[in-house]
């Protein structure tokens, strides 16, 4: 029996579709879906819907994770080879403007398949929509993310996150943009307190004076 799951906002909608590979589910707990057979991101104003299979879905989830992670920032990630054979790609075009392209393939020659323009919102609604999947644990749980820190001196060269997000923060998502922004702050360097220095006579005896 197929299994469906829907992550929506309003601005964007992730449907997966997919078996369960456990001969008899527990329907106390819901049904663990497991192996993926379609993925839909359905955008506002945009049709028809990106789809594809689980190489897309995973390829799309990474994609916006990354991209989402050095929006926030300002920074630029080192890149690996592989990323250069993803399936989906987001680049930015404005301040308010992103580029999602979709390839046929997953080689070096691939063509564009479809190429879609979003605004800040709608990206932010595609981040919530990813990071609902991620909290969903009957949904594809054998797979992660693995997202790299910024480091500190990284921090230091990139734009302040307040300014990057205030500006379209306008029906973005609170919870995407809180756990985006937590995430990028660099850790606090704890400093030990001072030892207290001992006054002198004279401070004491000024103190008692006024």
């Amino acid at each position: 029996m197929t299994i469906q799951r829907q992550y929506s906002l309003p601005n964007c909608k992730l449907v997966l579709q997919g078996l369960s590979e456990t001969g008899s589910p527990d329907l106390s707990q819901g049904q663990v879906l497991s192996i993926l057979t379609n993925a839909e991101c359905h955008i506002q104003g945009q049709e028809p819907s990106l789809t594809g299979g689980r190489d897309f879905f995973e390829s799309l989830v990474r994609q916006v994770s990354s991209y989402a992670q050095e929006f926030l920032s300002g920074i630029s990630l080192p890149r690996h080879q592989s990323e250069s054979q993803e399936l989906v790609h987001l680049q930015r075009i404005d301040t308010n403007l992103h580029r999602l392209t979709v390839f046929d393939g997953n080689v070096p020659e691939q063509k564009p398949g479809r190429i879609v323009d979003l605004n800040t919102v709608q990206l932010f609604d595609l981040v919530e929509a990813v990071d609902q999947f991620f909290a969903d644990s009957l949904t594809l749980p054998g797979f992660s993310l693995a997202v790299r820190p910024i480091s500190r001196k990284e921090a230091k060269l990139g734009e302040p996150v307040a300014q990057k997000v205030i500006p379209a923060a306008v029906g973005m998502s609170g919870l995407a943009l809180a756990s985006l922004a937590l995430f990028l702050l660099p850790i606090p360097e704890v400093q030990r307190p001072k030892d207290p220095q001992p006054q002198s006579n004279e401070s004491i005896d000024n103190l008692e004076a006024s």
